[in-house]
């Protein structure tokens, strides 16, 4: 249930979140979302050390703050990344900022781990709150970010211009759509079924441990690997890469050792990280700046919304057909997903011109009125 109530809200409120961001500015948005977190974690150790079994409402309340306050954080990060470097470097500055994300996803829960077994979790949760404000700290030392949105604009309206500005890119959507089912059927099922079996064939909780930290050395190698590269074509590049997420699923539903499976995990992990950047940049390379958090938003909305379903489904759907045979399902379904995404036409005109600014691809309408359509490095003030 703690689980659910911290999942759903991120769902909810993204789309709210991508309007707030580009009325506030991305980084107003992400600050006030590193207070609301940093309150949350240093709420959550203080509800742990006043009770040995604390209330079930309290914690539910607290984690769907969190969520809520990272869906405002996820879209208004996209947002940010544009006004701090240059069109040549947008494809470096998202492979740094996912081998970053990837690094502590190996480091971070065995850090936390052994931190709880030395100290216990309410120091590790202090310690996390703590980090939001070290976070928040960092974003008062970036340069102010400008708000391209219309002062009288409505709410509503805005909403509506971000999602015209989503639903005109065919490449952005049918990328969105992509990354729901994926959600749905590979990766949902991967996070469910993986521990089980695991657990009852593959050595427990370690060997999945182990299997998890090839998936992020993948991410981090495949993030460093794209430095400096700039591909004619790169959501192609990034469509291609995506095949990757298939190998886990398959490994685990064909049986194969250990070793093998981590070998799956690591290629997962370098397709993760190069599928990711590139999509992320050209993002942020065709959208106005004015819209980018709306249109960031409606594409993680539409890639999470069945996520929780898949959750929730996994276990029951194995109850009837097997684990392995949900798992080798998924791995079909995506090697089928990248097939059909990589022919569609309009990610062929997606590619780079001189000088670092893409060709848009469906036009588009200009949403935020009168913002500027090609994104440069804004000045501080």
């Amino acid at each position: 249930m703690v689980l659910l109530f911290r999942a759903v809200p991120l769902v909810l409120v993204l789309l709210a979140g991508g309007v707030i961001s580009d009325r506030l500015g991305s980084r107003w948005a992400m600050l006030t979302a590193d207070m609301v977190r940093c309150a949350t974690q240093a709420g959550l150790a203080v509800l742990l050390l006043s009770s040995d079994v604390p209330a079930l409402w309290a914690l539910m309340a607290l984690v769907a703050t969190w969520g809520a306050a990272e869906a405002l954080f996820t879209p208004a990060l996209d947002a940010l990344v544009p006004t701090l470097t240059g069109a040549e470097t947008l494809s470096d500055a998202n492979a740094l900022l996912g081998v970053t994300r990837s690094a502590v996803s190996v480091a971070g829960p065995a850090l936390a781990g052994g931190l709880t077994a030395l100290v216990g979790a309410v120091s590790v949760l202090a310690l996390d709150s703590a980090s939001y404000a070290v976070s928040a700290v960092a974003l008062l030392l970036l340069p102010r970010t400008t708000v391209s949105v219309r002062r009288d604009s409505s709410f509503v309206g805005d909403l509506r211009e971000g999602w015209s500005e989503f639903r005109s890119r065919t490449w952005l959507w049918v990328g969105s759509l992509r990354g729901c089912l994926f959600n749905l059927l590979v990766w949902a099922p991967f996070l469910v079924l993986g521990p089980v079996v695991a657990a009852r064939r593959l050595g427990g909780a370690a060997s999945w441990g182990v299997v998890m930290a090839a998936y992020g050395v993948g991410a981090v190698v495949g993030g460093l690997a794209v430095l400096g590269r700039h591909p004619r074509r790169p959501l192609l590049v990034a469509a291609w890469a995506a095949l990757g997420w298939a190998l886990p699923s398959a490994a685990l539903s064909l049986r194969l050792p250990v070793l093998w499976l981590c070998g799956a995990a690591l290629v997962a992990g370098v397709g993760s990280a190069v599928s990711g950047t590139y999509y992320a940049a050209v993002t942020q390379r065709e959208i106005p700046p004015g819209a980018l958090a709306r249109v960031s938003a409606c594409n993680y909305f539409g890639a999470f919304v069945l996520g929780p379903v898949g959750l929730a489904v996994a276990g029951p759907v194995s109850a009837l057909v097997g684990a392995e045979g949900v798992l080798g399902f998924g791995a079909v379904w995506q090697l089928g997903a990248c097939a059909v995404v990589v022919a569609v036409p309009a990610l062929r005109r997606v590619a780079p011109r001189p000088g670092g600014v893409g060709a848009r691809e469906g036009g588009g309408t200009g949403a935020g009125g009168g913002m500027v359509t090609s994104w440069r490095r804004r000045p501080a003030g």
